[in-house]
């Protein structure tokens, strides 16, 4: 007689519904913040948050207008500037002409004097000097030749001058050669009522200059006039 073992019985057991419960509670919350945002968005806004917003939007204002007083106020700047620029040119401008004026009106007075019915009828002479500083040591010089003769003819000639002064507490004279250019040549002229040569002049340093002699070489003879050293014009004496 056989003996049957016992079979063995498999029992399924249901796991706990940990997943369902899990599931459920997560959709609750996310419904939870759904709700919350949509409350954030829709809600009405405190006072303190339209105050916020309101000074925001204030401060955004001020800012563009400052940006556009202040470009404002540099377009002025350039304007003023370019104004006082003009101007300083148009007072520059009406400077130069008023000393044309005064310079054209010293030239007629001194033609009048030259040929009026009472000028004195002379030769070839030196009418005056000119010296204007240009320069460390450096003049401009402009002498005035003229003559007076009814019946006068063109003159030719040149000019050269000698300074004498002191240097190193000794009298000196220096020539032409050492004051005018280094070839030593003369200045050329040719008129027949009145010319002016001009020209530039270089005195050696620690030498002070006294008198100018402008000696004249022309086809009627030889001319020599003295004139005093001092800048702008004068009258010398023969």
């Amino acid at each position: 007689m056989s003996t049957s073992r016992p079979r063995p019985i498999i029992v399924t057991r249901q796991p706990p519904r940990f997943r369902t419960i899990a599931l459920i509670a997560l959709v609750w919350a996310a419904s939870l913040g759904a709700a919350w945002l949509v409350g954030a968005r829709f809600a009405p806004r405190t006072p303190s948050d339209a105050a916020a917003m309101d000074a925001a939007k204030a401060l955004t204002q001020l800012r563009e207008q400052n940006a556009k007083l202040a470009q404002e106020i540099a377009t002025l700047t350039r304007s003023r500037e370019v104004e006082r620029n003009a101007m300083a040119a148009v007072q520059a401008t009406l400077a130069e002409r008023d000393e044309e004026i005064s310079a054209l009106r010293n030239d007629v007075a001194f033609y009048e004097r030259l040929v009026g019915s009472s000028a004195q009828r002379q030769s070839l002479t030196v009418h005056s000097l000119k010296l204007v500083p240009s320069g460390e040591r450096t003049w401009r010089y402009a002498v005035t030749l003229t003559q007076t003769l009814k019946k006068a003819t063109i003159t030719k000639g040149n000019l050269s001058m000698q300074v004498e002064g002191v240097r190193d507490g000794r009298p000196q004279s220096l020539a032409w050669s050492e004051i005018g250019n280094a070839s030593g040549t003369p200045a050329p002229f040719s008129f027949k009522y009145f010319q002016q040569v001009e020209g530039s002049l270089v005195l050696p340093s620690g030498f002070t200059p006294h008198r100018v002699k402008i000696h004249l070489d022309s086809d009627t003879g030889k001319v020599e006039k003295t004139f005093p050293w001092q800048e702008g014009d004068n009258q010398g004496v023969s």
